[in-house]
């Protein structure tokens, strides 16, 4: 398989590294203004999500709903059961952001953009795919605050609904809702500018990324053992991502799925989503201080979600032709 370089994975190293150079214009209360920024950043990145989303293509895969069933349960159900394992077993062996941060990986909904794209790649059913991944980021602007707020009362720190239901509402509900009233106007456009602006979307999100940062920096929170922490992280995602592909692959052969469906389950009931845990997170958690840690858990899991899924999708597209019961 031919890797090529990814300018995004090499932006997110790069913005934490200026968080660590140059924390103060991000921090709250810098030159940036990071509090407004941040908060038109989500409305720029749920707007294009808006435009870009697309009812009549939900319309083929509406009616497969084993397939649904299981992505959906693996994303909002046994993703959860893993955080809180995750929870009980570091304990107060981790910094408690950390520990949140692979909580709130668990509760993120499924990408969409790569889900399918690796599914298209490995000739899985497509249609499931832009079903689910669609499905499940809708889901999870309602599911992610509940379980982040199960999770914060459990430990005594309840989660104070109002403000954050006012916040995502305000600047990642409407948004979208704008973005999808201005798709039959503006949507051709975006179409055929697709690839700058999936440039300037990500952009923004590496923004949302590098002021995460630099509260984290400014108040300390890497003050040490940082290498120790990335390694455990790397291994800690490593491990979850492992589990889940596991999990999706024996579920999907024991409920007796095709072979598109079972690749559709795997690539979807596996994977997290960068584009939308970032925004959110800076809407739920806000000014914590910890916003970093809490960050850093999604930020590798994407990255070793890509590389594994990439690899996956290349050995399942040499498959014959011909039915198969098998994915491997």
């Amino acid at each position: 398989m031919k890797f090529k370089f990814d300018w995004f994975l090499t932006g997110m190293v790069l913005a934490m590294v200026l968080a660590w150079l140059v924390p103060e214009p991000g921090a709250a209360g810098g030159v940036l203004q990071p509090e407004l920024l941040t908060k038109l950043g989500i409305a720029l990145i749920f707007f294009l999500h808006g435009v870009a989303l697309s009812f009549p293509s939900l319309k083929a895969g509406v009616l497969n709903w084993r397939l649904h069933l299981l992505v959906q349960a693996s994303t909002f159900l046994m993703f959860p059961l893993l955080g809180f394992l995750a929870l009980h077993l570091l304990g107060d062996r981790a910094p408690a952001g950390l520990s949140l941060g692979f909580f709130y990986l668990c509760a993120l909904p499924s990408t969409v953009s790569s889900s399918v794209a690796f599914t298209a790649a490995a000739r899985g059913n497509i249609a499931g795919a832009v079903f689910n991944a669609t499905l499940s980021s809708l889901l999870g602007v309602v599911l992610t605050p509940l379980w982040i707020g199960l999770v914060l009362t459990a430990a005594g720190q309840a989660l104070d609904y109002g403000p954050v239901i006012f916040d995502l509402f305000r600047w990642l509900i409407m948004p979208l809702i704008f973005g999808q009233l201005a798709r039959p106007v503006i949507g051709t456009w975006v179409q055929r500018h697709k690839a700058k602006i999936g440039i300037a979307d990500r952009a923004t999100i590496l923004v949302l990324v590098y002021t995460s940062f630099c509260d984290s920096f400014t108040q300390g929170v890497w003050a040490s053992n940082a290498l120790l922490m990335l390694v455990g992280v790397g291994l800690g995602s490593a491990l979850i991502l492992a589990v889940a592909l596991g999990a999706t692959t024996w579920s999907a052969r024991a409920m007796g799925l095709s072979t598109e469906d079972r690749i559709t389950a795997i690539f979807c009931g596996s994977k997290k989503t960068l584009a939308s845990g970032v925004p959110m997170a800076k809407l739920i958690f806000g000014a914590h201080p910890a916003i970093g840690l809490i960050l850093l858990p999604i930020m590798v899991y994407h990255s070793l979600q890509l590389l594994v899924c990439g690899v996956l999708a290349e050995r399942w597209s040499k498959r014959p032709p011909e039915p198969s019961n098998r994915v491997d």
